[in-house]
């Protein structure tokens, strides 16, 4: 059976791009382009496919890129990958004041300048700020290994920096509100378990299980016994569920033994068999008297005279 294409995410990064692609500027043709291995030239600029090669010094990285980290070891792969086999895809970036800006990759820029190359094949494209932090954090989403909190930090920052709201930023993104809204609950996570998610040490799940956690003491006591485990998210929610009962008793205890003591308080203040009943947030306080002389007794004792 033929194995179904890949779904892309959303729209494309073609679709998202506002204005098209630029056209380059007219010039002398350029000099070919050094090769990046003996068996493999640089990549022609066919006409017709608006390419064109730049130098790496008039490339700046994006500074809405939504990846923090970058794996050393992955880099110097791509880069070898590229001397022997040449660059089967071009970056993406668009004009700024000075140069030009990278939307698309960072990992090719870097391995090209970690292999000493002095120019790189780009495509040109026109795109506002908020379509290019839109851009940089789909390509990486496509990649399907961007990790969950530089996900999420990306996705704030779209809403931060653009004004978008959840709605707006999963339209641009082709994903449903939920998701992005469950994506950006992550960053309410302590800093401890945002490295755990960064690390792939914990799950989306996981994470998710652990928001209903309402201690952050508490939070990182269980995500550090998940990963000293291998819990489960299944089992991570039943001890989630468990602490919140545990939890539940022990506040109960403790309003019972509150209730106690203010009943035992009132006791002797009025020399009667008083009753406190609590229910929740409410209650009752209740005093028995037997007699007239007993009423006035103990209204005096409240400063209430007949």
């Amino acid at each position: 059976m033929a194995t179904p294409p890949k779904k892309s995410l959303g729209r494309g990064l073609g679709s998202l791009i506002g204005g098209g692609v630029a056209k380059p500027a007219p010039a002398a043709a350029p000099a070919p382009a050094p090769a990046v291995a003996p068996a493999a030239a640089a990549p022609a600029v066919a006409p017709g496919l608006l390419l064109q090669e730049l130098s790496l010094t008039t490339i700046v990285p994006n500074p809405r890129q939504p990846r923090r980290d970058f794996d050393d070891a992955q880099v110097k792969e791509l880069a070898e990958s590229i001397r022997s086999e040449g660059l089967l895809q071009p970056v993406v970036v668009r004009k700024v004041k000075d140069g030009y800006e990278l939307i698309a990759g960072e990992r090719r820029f870097r391995a090209f300048k970690l292999l000493g190359q002095k120019t790189i094949t780009a495509r040109i494209v026109e795109a506002s700020d908020a379509s290019s932090a839109v851009l940089a954090l789909v390509e990486n989403l496509q990649r399907a290994d961007l990790n969950p909190i530089d996900e999420a930090v990306g996705v704030a920052s779209l809403m931060r920096d653009f004004n978008l709201t959840q709605e707006a930023v999963a339209d641009r993104l082709g994903k449903p509100r939920a998701t992005i809204a469950n994506s950006v609950r992550l960053l309410s996570l302590d800093n401890e378990l945002q490295g755990y998610l960064r690390r792939a040490q914990l799950s989306v799940g996981h994470a998710k299980a652990l928001l209903g956690v309402e201690s952050p003491a508490h939070r990182v006591q269980l995500a550090r016994l998940i990963i000293e485990k291998g819990l489960s998210v299944r089992a991570t929610e039943a001890e989630v569920k468990k602490l919140a009962s545990t939890k539940k008793t022990e506040r109960k205890a403790a309003t019972q033994t509150v209730v106690a003591d203010v009943q035992k308080r009132l006791v002797s203040h009025f020399s009667a068999p008083v009753t406190v009943v609590r229910k929740g947030a409410k209650g009752a306080i209740s005093i028995p008297f037997g007699s007239d002389d007993e009423l006035a007794r103990l209204l005096e004792k409240i400063g209430v005279k007949l």
